[in-house]
């Protein structure tokens, strides 16, 4: 990879998230929620996402390690 192509995708991952941080900081200052949303909200998501990749796994004959094994 080019370096001023690696350069280009660093500013911009950066700033993307310099942008995230300052918009969640103003919707936090705007809008008044119970500290415990704060908590839930990424926790629920974290939970969302790990129950997407086993559901997943388990569903996916493809990729079944257990078939390939001698018995």
């Amino acid at each position: 990879m080019p370096i001023d192509k690696f350069v280009l995708i660093l500013v911009v991952v950066i700033a993307a998230a310099g942008i995230t941080v300052w918009i969640a900081t103003m919707v936090a200052a705007a809008v008044q929620f119970p500290l415990g949303w704060f908590v839930v909200i990424p926790v629920m998501l974290v939970a969302y996402v790990a129950w997407r990749v086993i559901a997943e796994r388990l569903a996916n004959t493809d990729d079944d390690h257990y078939d390939r094994m001698d018995k």
